[in-house]
């Protein structure tokens, strides 16, 4: 779990600014993410005391943030600024509504964007082989669809490394 950038506490709220060009990365715990939220509120100062931009560049910004957090969701009526101040999403439909602002966050947060459980110590070595051959597979269709060739080509290549280790252990029995 990370910690707080600015406090030693574990962080729950992570957020990704794009100043001057650089993308930067805030991991806050929850009382530094309730001041840093009421100070971009208020337009107060930026959370880096490294970061040396002028007014004009810091409402531009907070005006940009305020367009994509008043996105409301039509089924239970939450908005994007209410899920970042409570930390829950208000029903499952929110997932689509807010997609584009969620898929970062999460990814930042789990490094993946889909759960993939996990798999019993005990599960026959089949099972494990034919799981991870499963998700490689979706992972390369993913890729494909994407247009990420050589994250598919490297994918293929480890998918028939995978079902050559089977073949040749399955011949050997």
């Amino acid at each position: 779990m990370k910690k707080c950038g600015r406090c030693a506490k574990p962080a729950v709220l992570h957020i990704t600014e794009i100043r001057h060009g650089e993308v930067q990365a805030l991991h806050l715990c929850e009382s530094c993410a309730k001041e840093y939220l009421n100070e971009s509120e208020a337009g107060g100062p930026p959370p880096d005391d490294d970061d040396v931009g002028g007014p004009s560049e810091e409402s531009e910004s907070s005006d940009t943030s305020d367009d994509e957090l008043s996105s409301t969701c039509p089924q239970c009526g939450i908005t994007f600024k209410e899920f970042r101040k409570q930390g829950r999403l208000g029903c499952p439909h929110d997932y689509t509504v807010f997609h584009d602002e969620l898929m970062p966050l999460l990814e930042n947060i789990h490094g993946e964007t889909q759960h993939t459980g996990k798999v019993p110590k005990r599960a026959p070595k089949a099972s494990q082989h034919q799981f991870r051959l499963i998700r490689l597979r979706n992972r390369l269709r993913a890729a494909v669809d994407e247009e990420m060739y050589e994250e598919a080509a490297r994918l293929r290549d480890e998918i028939q490394s995978l079902e050559n280790e089977a073949g040749s252990s399955g011949n050997a029995s």
